[in-house]
């Protein structure tokens, strides 16, 4: 834990590299590229400028996701990553939809590395992207050319970029997010949708979600009240109730708030004090939970 403090307490003024390269990385190159990856993401491709990035969602046509994802407009081409966990469903979900379009997808996601720097710009060629509710670079360039640049500045520990995705309240593949995620109850609708572009797969589902209001359950952020983490899996209970409200889905210690946090869906109109999270096999202590507005901590 001190190591990790003494990283978060330098990251402003050190800054550092995130190694991304396990995410699914492909290319979309051909005349038509942006038209047509328009149409099969939420968000709007012909906004983007060159040397640009945005978060986008893909969903089905029933609205659920398919893939969270970050694209990035290079010279002649588009750049999109997503979590790695992806790479077997995200190439063939994208190539279904190319029919007629001058259109060609590639995955590159062997030879090609991506890092993201946090602080200062690198000297390597790089496009500017918000990871981890902080503004940084991304670098994506020959994995053969990673090494020598990673040595370049201090490496982020995965439980360091863990700390500052939930404090920024992002959601992450495998844990938030997965295929039976509606993007708006996980807050999506705020970063990754234009609820204004053209047509897309999923667009008819999502916009009645705007137009209702609401969704069934919200991505929720949680304070442990006693400073005892709440345990990933955990079920959420309004205190002398038996009936579940949701489910803690990640946990850390945060170091700017000095308590455990927590991400987690609860139903709509749920309370939101006098929670306690149980974990599933009943076998250690409930936690005393409080909701907390998203980000936990502001950029």
């Amino acid at each position: 834990m001190p190591s990790l403090l003494a990283a978060y307490l330098e990251l402003p003024v050190r800054g550092g590299v995130a190694d991304l390269s396990d995410r699914v990385k492909l290319v979309l190159t051909g005349a038509d590229r942006v038209r047509y990856l328009n149409g099969q993401v939420t968000s709007n491709v012909q906004k983007l400028a060159t040397g640009q990035t945005q978060p986008a969602c893909v969903t089905t046509a029933k609205g659920r996701l398919c893939a969270e994802v970050v694209i990035a407009a290079l010279d002649e081409a588009l750049f999109i990553d997503a979590d790695a966990a992806l790479r077997d469903t995200l190439l063939a979900r994208l190539e279904r939809y190319i029919i007629a379009d001058d259109a060609v997808l590639e995955d590159v996601t062997d030879t090609r590395a991506l890092l993201h720097y946090i602080g200062p710009r690198p000297s390597a060629p790089c496009v500017p992207a918000r990871r981890f509710g902080r503004d940084g670079w991304d670098v994506q360039l020959p994995a053969a050319e990673k090494t020598a640049l990673l040595s370049t500045h201090p490496l982020l520990d995965p439980a360091l970029l863990e700390t500052l995705r939930l404090e920024a309240g992002l959601p992450r593949w495998g844990r938030e997010l997965g295929e039976d995620t509606l993007p708006p109850e996980a807050g999506l609708d705020r970063t990754h949708i234009d609820y204004h572009k053209g047509c897309y797969i999923g667009q008819e589902v999502i916009s009645r979600l705007k137009s209702v209001g609401h969704a069934n359950r919200q991505l929720t952020g949680f304070v442990a009240e006693d400073g005892v983490p709440p345990i990933v899996g955990a079920a959420i209970f309004a205190e002398g109730e038996e009936r579940a409200l949701g489910t803690i889905t990640s946990a850390a210690f945060s170091f700017a708030l000095e308590k455990p946090i927590a991400l987690g869906y609860l139903r709509r109109g749920s309370p939101t004090s006098g929670l306690l999270a149980r974990p599933a096999d009943a076998t250690g202590p409930a936690v005393r939970l409080a909701t907390h507005p998203l980000p936990f901590v502001s950029p």
